[in-house]
């Protein structure tokens, strides 16, 4: 088995993405001394506690930013060749780890690792070495991917 690489999808638009990320991460850190974990800001919004309005915008930029790029590109097409069932179960294992693991793959994988968090490091790679198993597991045992 090998991994192949579509290098025609990285494009300059990837690179602007991956930038404002960044920059957003930051002004959010320095800005409020809040980590930019997606999950958890999420969460806090389903708590019956006092919402704060970074919260609301940060989730409705989430929601917009595709609008807004669909204004200038034609969104990437996204075909989806597993059962719902399947999915299903997947959401619901990521939320529960996402508890598990006291964050996300971004608040730990981008905020936590650029803060050089021990904690952070141990979860992403935990994330990654379950994702492989995962796949191998779902390809080549079940024959499920």
């Amino acid at each position: 088995m090998s991994i192949q690489i579509d290098w025609q999808a990285f494009t300059p638009i990837s690179l602007v993405g991956g930038l404002m990320l960044g920059v957003a991460t930051v002004i959010l850190l320095l800005g409020i001394g809040r980590i930019a974990g997606i999950s958890g800001i999420f969460s806090s919004l389903l708590k019956p506690k006092r919402v704060e309005m970074w919260q609301v915008l940060f989730i409705l930029g989430l929601v917009i930013s595709p609008l807004l790029y669909q204004l200038a590109r034609p969104l990437p097409e996204v075909a989806i060749s597993t059962s719902v069932p399947l999915l299903v179960g997947a959401g619901l294992l990521v939320g529960f780890g996402t508890r598990l693991g006291s964050g996300c793959t971004s608040g730990h994988g981008i905020c936590g690792n650029a803060r050089l968090s021990p904690r952070s490091l141990a979860a992403t790679v935990t994330f990654i070495l379950f994702g492989i198993v995962t796949v191998y597991i779902g390809r080549h045992v079940l024959g499920l991917l």
